[in-house]
């Protein structure tokens, strides 16, 4: 299983056009994750305010958020209130990875601790972030994830809380231990997002061991805003057709608990298409 090294330059708000950082992003430590019930959350939107993740994340902060006050902020207002540690930040961030050849952009859901005396981004405690997008397709919606995404950043800050010896540069990483018991969970997967090999159900049942489901997008809404027991689905984040030696990010999200239960990536070549593949089902098989 690949190392997945944390957000490293460039990541900045993806919204805020030079606003970036040649450095790795702020491990968080035990302080910042106690501090974060202490601070406002504010929510940085989007410049297009009729924006698809505009309007879903106000819906879904209405719905979920518990543990702050929280309040909106339009993108052009984050810098001055980023030095602020009585704030923390919920917004998307554009994150590149310098070892990359192509220098392939990507769209994080981003939990920041605001942070005395900083100017960049990357300085502030980065306590979690979830891959969203390829920052170059329009073509994807990932918006109706939303509602889970937010409930596992919640739940994620309470686990570190508990157990501070977690904190590492990897945190998505620590959810695979979660594996052996997907067994018990039936997985939902949109069909265009498996290699062309599996999409069928007897090549999908010879390459995954457990139970899953062909589904459509608005199903794996319904199982999260229904939170339907046992079922966990496939969230995939990747360039698409004819991209080369960039990354695909595959992660299984549990519908009804927010947990994640696998969590990798490989890089898109000739060989290895932007996929969940059979490799990755034989991971998430083990018993």
């Amino acid at each position: 299983m690949k190392i997945f090294k944390g957000l490293l330059a460039t990541i900045g708000c993806s919204m805020l056009c030079g606003l970036s950082a040649n450095a790795q992003n702020s491990v968080p430590t035990s302080a910042d994750y106690d501090a974060f019930n202490d601070t406002k959350t504010i929510v940085v939107l989007d410049d297009n305010m009729m924006s698809d993740f505009n309007s879903k994340i106000k819906s879904v902060m209405k719905a979920e958020w518990t543990p702050t006050e929280y309040e909106f902020l339009a993108n052009k207002s984050f810098p001055t209130k980023m030095s602020d540690p009585s704030y923390s930040f919920l917004l998307t961030t554009t994150v590149t990875y310098p070892e990359d050849k192509t220098k392939a952009k990507y769209i994080y859901l981003s939990l920041l601790m605001g942070k005395e005396k900083t100017k960049k981004v990357n300085n502030l405690p980065d306590l979690i972030s979830i891959p969203l997008a390829y920052s170059n397709r329009s073509d994807v919606d990932y918006t109706y994830k939303m509602a889970s995404f937010v409930r596992f950043i919640l739940k994620h800050v309470e686990l570190m809380k508990q157990n501070p010896k977690l904190i590492s540069k990897t945190p998505l990483l620590y959810y695979n231990k979660n594996i052996k018991t997907l067994k018990f969970k039936t997985l939902y997967v949109v069909k265009e997002d498996v290699e062309k090999e599996l999409r069928s159900e007897a090549a999908f049942s010879k390459a995954y061991a457990h139970k899953f489901k062909f589904v459509t997008e608005a199903e794996v809404t319904k199982a999260i805003e229904n939170k339907e027991k046992d079922v966990v689905f496939l969230h995939k984040v990747g360039p698409g057709n004819n991209k080369m030696e960039t990354r695909c990010y595959n992660m299984i999200i549990g519908a009804d608990d927010d947990e994640i239960y696998y969590f990798d990536w490989h890089m898109v070549n000739k060989k290895t298409p932007d996929a969940l593949t059979a490799k990755d089902l034989k991971k998430m098989s083990k018993q």
